[in-house]
């Protein structure tokens, strides 16, 4: 599967939001906000930008009393992580190889 890099999932903090949103059905915002380990403002300003994307879906309510906020990642969300991740491992692959190559001549005997 190959992929290309996508900029708005690109910002460590949005990678990790997508990525945690990949392993589950939907989450609280706390909880995502401590995986995160980011400010409530800060992340609800990347979640925004997921969102506008369309990434991430949020949806409002209230757990009893209190009112929550629960996020998820949207069929477009998983596509674009996939493919970002994909990519990611293209080029480590590329990487890696090169450097091999370099290895090799570098330690090649001169003729």
């Amino acid at each position: 599967m190959s992929g290309k890099l996508h900029e708005q999932i690109h910002h460590p903090t949005r990678l990790a939001i997508v990525a945690f949103l990949s392993g589950c059905m939907e989450a609280e915002f706390k909880a995502v906000q401590e995986y995160c380990g980011a400010s409530a403002a800060t992340l609800s300003k990347l979640v925004t930008a997921l969102e506008s994307a369309g990434y991430v879906q949020v949806r409002k309510g209230y757990f009893g009393r209190r009112p929550r906020t629960w996020l998820s990642l949207t069929p477009d969300g998983r596509k674009a992580l996939q493919e970002h991740l994909a990519a990611l491992n293209a080029l480590v692959d590329t990487s890696v190889e090169q450097g091999r190559r370099h290895e090799t001549a570098a330690t090649a005997p001169d003729a």
